[in-house]
């Protein structure tokens, strides 16, 4: 009878191994919300609504972008660590992942703790810009009428705490100016502040300003990145311009919230990481500016790993702090 009981066990064992191995061959059965915690126009709403459409068709199933802006990201960050660790609810971020839980003194997530990682999608620099009608006409231009006018400047960017504002702030301490950062729950609205001349400056993630820098709306002064951009090889870098060590990056990525089952985490990585190598997708990103990475889950937990203490160095040098 025990040999009996036994036998009945692993039968039972192996069916239950069947039936959720099954279940997740079938993923995904429903559709898929991939949530940006910031307004459309930014580079996680950008890229995303890029793979969106070649995402739905590898899977199978509708993917829709869900724009959940708020608290720096952060309310859009926590909904997605909360949801439940089935596939259907992922995140596309940006840095904020990995600089909000220094900046705020409760972000209310782990980066590492609350995530599954999936892709490392890549990066993009940076742009310090001005309407074309501004006077400014490069970087010394602005920081002569800084230097001149100390409390005339303002400059827009995606909210606060996000690499455009800190890269700004990094590079305000080198160059000993002052310019007012005005923040605005994304990189759409900020790049309408420049262009509707609400604010005189911006830095601002290049995603999304390429068609207004291309169509002369708006002037590039410099850009935050390790190398120039390849659709901006005339626009100079920070180091080039005489201001070492204030490099500054975007990066996009997609998350599953933590506990999500392995196979899924790889089918999506996968499916995404093929997507972004395909030459349409990638071109299409590069004329706005970004680089593909396509990294999957253990390329982007490296980056985590290394970009918290990172970022965590610049918040305190610029000593930004947000309740």
């Amino acid at each position: 009878m025990k040999k009996i009981a036994y036998y009945s066990k692993v039968l039972l064992c192996g069916l239950s191994f069947l039936g959720t191995n099954g279940a997740f061959a079938a993923y995904p059965e429903k559709p898929i919300s991939l949530v940006s915690p910031f307004q459309p126009g930014g580079a996680s709403d950008v890229l995303a609504r890029v793979i969106v459409r070649p995402l739905s068709d590898a899977l199978g199933q509708t993917v829709i972008i869900e724009n959940k802006p708020g608290a720096g990201g952060n309310i859009g960050i926590n909904y997605v660590a909360r949801a439940k660790a089935d596939g259907y609810t992922l995140l596309i971020t940006t840095s904020v992942l990995v600089i909000n839980p220094s900046l705020y003194k409760n972000a209310g997530f782990d980066p590492v703790k609350d995530f599954s990682p999936i892709s490392d999608c890549g990066a993009s620099p940076n742009i310090i810009l001005t309407k074309a009608n501004s006077g400014i006409n490069s970087l010394s231009d602005m920081i002569m009428v800084a230097k001149n006018q100390p409390d005339v400047l303002n400059y827009a960017h995606a909210g606060v705490g996000v690499s455009p504002h800190l890269g700004m702030e990094l590079f305000k301490s080198k160059a000993k100016i002052n310019l007012t950062p005005i923040p605005y729950p994304g990189g759409g609205p900020a790049i309408q502040a420049v262009l509707g001349g609400s604010t005189q400056i911006g830095s601002i993630n290049i995603l999304g300003l390429m068609p207004h820098i291309k169509s002369g709306a708006l002037i590039p002064l410099a850009q935050t990145g390790h190398e120039r951009a390849s659709e901006m090889p005339n626009v100079p870098t920070l180091t080039e311009l005489g201001y070492p060590n204030t490099e500054a990056e975007t990066f996009v990525a997609i998350l599953a919230p933590a506990g999500t089952p392995p196979a899924i985490v790889e089918r999506l990585s996968k499916e995404i990481n093929l997507i972004l190598q395909t030459a349409d997708v990638s071109e299409r990103l590069k004329k706005f500016g970004f680089r593909v990475v396509a990294g999957g889950p253990e390329i982007m937990r490296s980056r985590i790993q290394r970009e918290v203490p990172m970022w965590k160095e610049i918040i305190d040098k610029a000593k930004v702090v947000v309740d």
